[in-house]
């Protein structure tokens, strides 16, 4: 298939699949206890992971424009990291309390980690989770506003957000250049399907076990 024409069909394809998962973090009435700095504080690991992700595969690749690319994310990943970890004192809450390494590495750093080839690991992190990222930002903007949280929507609103969302450009740009090839298509399609089905398992998991919804992406 055209590398275009390609990108399109995916681009439909993760784009239902992502409908999906936004309308179910959106859907319901998260529990009244649950705060918007705990929502804000579950963002730290995905954060944490986002940016080491990025600078693991940054040390394995050899195509230059990718590894400055993976270098860019590291840095907004982090970035990241550190503005929430602000907001968190504005709200009250010491970030020093929040272990985001505890438990260990989650289900998406482990698939994410054992990619091999560029084509996957661009693919699956920065053009399939960043435009999770941006959907699931999104619902949590929307909660923000309505609980009265400005701060914190305009933070994501307009910084974070923007940022996930260059990431994913930067993603599908390096695709269309990259995903030619029958077999780096499917690996590419394979990659992003894998993702976003680890993302919606993840996501009904702490839906169940803790009540999360409208919790942010990375």
């Amino acid at each position: 298939m055209d590398p275009a024409a390609f990108l399109e069909d995916l681009d439909r394809s993760v784009k239902a699949t992502l409908a999906g998962l936004g309308e179910a973090s959106a859907a319901g009435a998260p529990p009244a206890e649950l705060s918007v700095a705990q929502l804000l504080s579950t963002a730290l690991k995905k954060e944490l992971e986002a940016s080491e992700e990025a600078a693991l595969w940054m040390t394995r690749e050899e195509d230059v424009e990718v590894k400055l690319a993976l270098a860019r994310q590291c840095g907004d990943e982090a970035k990241h990291y550190r503005l929430i970890e602000a907001r968190l004192r504005e709200l009250g809450v010491d970030p020093a309390k929040i272990s985001p390494l505890s438990g260990g590495p989650t289900p998406m750093y482990r698939y994410l980690a054992s990619l091999e080839t560029t084509v996957e690991r661009v693919a699956a992190g920065q053009y399939t989770r960043e435009a999770l990222a941006v959907v699931h930002n999104q619902v949590f903007i929307d909660h923000c506003e309505a609980q009265g949280d400005g701060a914190t929507a305009r933070l994501y609103r307009d910084v974070i957000q923007p940022d996930e969302a260059h990431h994913h450009q930067m993603g599908r740009s390096i695709l269309l250049r990259l995903a030619v090839t029958e077999e780096a298509q499917a690996l590419a399609r394979a990659a992003s399907e894998k993702t976003l089905a680890i993302a919606g398992e993840l996501q009904e998991m702490v839906r169940l076990k803790k009540g999360i919804l409208r919790a942010p992406g990375c």
